[in-house]
């Protein structure tokens, strides 16, 4: 293969696995993050799916055990707390830290390169131009766009795809294993646990502690819970944080206006089992995150490609946004190792990661429904069960 200079926007758990794969292939590759310092927290714990730990465990020889929850068993509790369905099934969870820590240190710090935000890009002949916010340039023969669900390099490609506004948000949250009582601890340590209720459900599952601790005790217990909120002025009010400022698809930890945090912890009082929302209450700093749909026609453009979230946006349901992301670039490698013809590998690549955003999107529209507009949920659906590809897979 020949010397090919590949230059990554986005430095997040995609942009990542991309470029350290490329890299393998003995590419010259940089990646850009926009941000100053190394990102954290984002996103807290996640579904840690094949596609997302592959790279850590087939490359760089790491343990999965030493990386990931795993949970025996998939439960329902009911409102007074008691548990109306239990069925075996096991889970990876992680934490984004955890993860990103793990592959940044596979990767060579000295191509990292923070505080580079990119601002445009063009045509340069046999190679494409990429410009940065800092006033410098560079050409390379292939951008892999991963800057995320606000993706400049989607509007610029696709100016007629915007997000579409699932109804609902995600509230998130954490709080310490060794704060619950013995009786939380077993039930929350060792499952995926929901409630579901009208035109809602929560979800909690334990994750590693913020410095990767997996010991029973040290771990963190996730919640995710979804509440719909009008589009417009409700939805527009929860995403101004305390300075009065809009976010566009999510309010970080620390940032939410009281009066929401205060309404937040309330509401499971009301309406969930003491043992949930004890959870809810006593995460320090929960966060927002608004459930968006992106479907995109291309991914592919000449020497130039979108991959993650960059692209394709889809609910959460599946726990499979990160594993999305990792066999975009999974994808993209094998293409690039077949046929060095950038445009070409692009080509080729484009249609099966078009065919897996479509379906994902498809089925985790049609989870997100049951809970939060049709109240027909039923624990033990296969179709509910995590996966990229399908339940499971």
């Amino acid at each position: 293969m020949r010397h090919q200079r590949v230059v990554i926007s986005g430095g997040s758990l995609g942009g990542l696995t991309a470029g350290l794969l490329l890299s393998d292939l003995g590419l010259d590759v940089t990646i850009h993050e926009r941000s100053p310092a190394e990102l954290e927290q984002r996103g807290a714990g996640i579904g840690f799916l094949p596609d997302s730990y592959r790279y850590l465990v087939d490359r760089a020889g790491v343990a999965l055990d030493d990386i990931s929850v795993s949970t025996s068993w998939i439960r329902y509790l009911d409102r007074a707390g008691e548990i109306i369905h239990d069925q075996a099934h096991t889970y990876r969870f992680s934490s984004w830290n955890t993860v990103y820590r793990r592959l940044l240190a596979c990767f060579d710090r000295g191509r990292y390169l923070l505080g580079c935000e990119m601002t445009g890009f063009g045509d340069a002949g046999d190679a494409v131009r990429v410009d940065f916010a800092h006033g410098g340039a560079v050409e390379a023969d292939l951008l892999i766009c991963a800057d995320g669900v606000s993706s400049l390099a989607r509007q610029r490609l696709l100016p007629d795809v915007h997000p579409s506004y699932a109804g609902y948000v995600a509230w998130r949250g954490m709080t310490p294993e060794a704060r619950l009582d013995e009786r939380s601890r077993l039930l929350f340590g060792d499952s995926i646990t929901y409630f579901v209720y009208a035109n809602s459900h929560i979800l909690l599952y334990p994750i590693p502690g913020p410095d990767g601790s997996l010991s029973r005790g040290e771990r963190l217990i996730n919640f995710v819970w979804y509440r719909n909120y009008l589009e417009g002025g409700d939805v527009g009010d929860v995403l101004t944080d305390d300075a009065g400022a809009r976010h566009e698809h999510s309010v970080p930890p620390g940032g939410v206006r009281r009066v929401h945090v205060a309404e937040m912890r309330a509401t499971p009082r009301a309406r969930m089992p003491g043992v949930v929302a004890d959870v809810v209450c006593s995460a320090g700093r929960p966060f927002l995150q608004v459930v968006y749909d992106v479907a995109v026609p291309r991914m592919g453009f000449g020497r130039v490609c979108l991959i993650g979230d960059a692209a394709w946006v889809v609910r959460p349901h599946a726990a499979a946004g990160t594993a999305k992301a990792a066999a975009d670039g999974w994808a993209l490698a094998e293409a690039i190792a077949k046929d060095d013809d950038i445009p070409g590998a692009l080509a080729t690549w484009e249609t099966g990661q078009l065919a897996l955003g479509r379906q994902l999107l498809e089925r985790t529209r049609r989870i997100g429904a049951r809970s939060q507009l049709d109240c027909n949920w039923v624990p033990g659906d296969p179709e509910l069960i995590f996966g990229l590809r399908g339940p499971g897979q």
